[in-house]
């Protein structure tokens, strides 16, 4: 198992976290998703590490955006 943290930005209500939560959970691999609307920490569990582009290209198909660190 693979537990790895996220910052989405643009999230303002549930719809918004429920949106991000079927989104990501759709991914191959994703056993489970934990969004923390007040933060925007997305906490996504899965089979293997999963890639932070297709991460970042679920959150967007939900129509929000990963924080990317720099």
């Amino acid at each position: 198992m693979a537990t790895q943290t996220y910052t989405v930005t643009g999230m303002t209500c549930s719809h918004c976290v429920n949106s991000v939560s079927a989104e990501v959970g759709a991914m191959p691999g994703v056993t489970d998703v934990q969004v923390d609307l007040a933060s925007g920490v997305v906490t996504v569990t899965s089979d293997q590490p999963v890639d932070e582009t297709a991460v970042a290209a679920a959150v967007d198909e939900a129509g929000y955006e990963l924080a990317r660190s720099s």
